[in-house]
């Protein structure tokens, strides 16, 4: 199986329009930092697990695939992926504080590490949070640890970060419930980007969730992937079962 879906088959999978849009609001002045941030946060969703059914088209310079898949999520400790072509489980994939893991059955082989395979693909650094936010439609980054100039930019609040540091980070957030819309994490020296783009959002039981999302990765080859969830469930009793079948070849990846 190309390396691809074993590498997407960590991080997210989605594509279908929702039917009821949360009304957005464009940014019309300035407001300080600290409410922006707060305002963010209060979208935090306060949940025990989340089911996410989803699908997902993903190209890069060699290749258009569209693939399903679901995403369970026990809050702050793990998430399992399940990726799906035509209905038949291809790959499977753990995702814990601790270690990234996963498996692909047309090659037999399996793959258990550190996130420094899923980092190096989209080209910055990444651990479990940083995942676990991405599905939610939280910054990446926690902002209030961050120093942050806030302007507004395209009717949207945007936050650049101060201390660039080796990345350079901006997040830009509507105006009625400073949703995140667009987040761009820049390494110059190593001319790598990361863009992650939330085009829509929609209410559901814990909260607004994004359901509409357009990540490219930018560095020796460009990566897209269009996102879109079919379906959220909060709070259901899920499995968590993830075991490698014997006799799969372990590999490993620089």
């Amino acid at each position: 199986m190309q390396k691809w879906l074993a590498v997407f088959g960590l991080i997210f999978l989605v594509s279908c329009k929702p039917k009821q849009l949360v009304a957005e609001k464009g940014a019309a002045e300035n407001v300080a930092v600290s409410k922006i941030i707060s305002g963010h946060y209060a979208n935090s969703k306060n949940f025990e697990t989340v089911h996410i059914k989803a699908n997902a088209r993903y190209e890069d310079d060699k290749q258009t695939q569209n693939v399903t898949a679901e995403i369970r999520i026990k809050k702050d400790e793990k998430i399992l992926v399940i990726v799906r072509f035509f209905g038949i489980t291809m790959a499977k994939a753990m995702i814990t504080p601790e270690k990234v893991s996963y498996y692909e059955k047309i090659n037999g082989k399996y793959f258990e590490g550190n996130y420094s395979l899923l980092s190096n693909w989209l080209g910055t650094d990444l651990d479990y949070q940083k995942v676990q936010n991405l599905f939610l439609g939280l910054a990446l980054d926690d902002l209030t640890k961050g120093k942050y100039e806030e302007s507004v930019e395209n009717n949207l609040h945007k936050l650049k970060s101060k201390n660039n540091g080796a990345i350079e980070k901006e997040f830009l957030f509507e105006g009625a419930n400073f949703l995140l819309k667009k987040e761009i994490l820049t390494q110059k020296k190593e001319d790598r980007t990361l863009e992650i783009n939330y085009l829509s959002h929609k209410e559901s039981p814990k909260g607004i969730m994004p359901f509409d999302i357009f990540i490219q990765a930018f560095q020796k080859e460009k990566v897209s992937i269009q996102i879109g969830y079919n379906s959220v469930a909060f709070d259901e009793g899920l499995s968590f079962s993830y075991d490698v079948p014997e006799g799969y070849e372990q590999i490993f990846i620089d």
